[in-house]
């Protein structure tokens, strides 16, 4: 994964819908190599998922526990 905690987030996505600007995803899932995001736009209720895909380089170096 990119990065951990808050700052890390994706921001001001567009609306699959109707394009407005969506300020943080309602929930995020990470699993080893991708990052699961559903996204809310609450000008029209529209919600799909978007998935980020990680090289397997990167996943590989991520921390199992602290």
């Amino acid at each position: 994964m990119a990065g951990n905690g808050f700052r890390s987030l994706p921001r001001e996505n567009p609306c699959a819908q109707c394009g407005k600007s969506i300020a943080l995803p309602e929930w995020v899932e990470a699993e080893p190599g991708r990052t699961f995001y559903l996204w809310r736009c609450v000008a029209c209720d529209y919600r799909f998922e978007a998935v980020a895909y990680f090289d397997q380089a990167t996943a590989d170096n991520e921390a199992i526990a602290a």
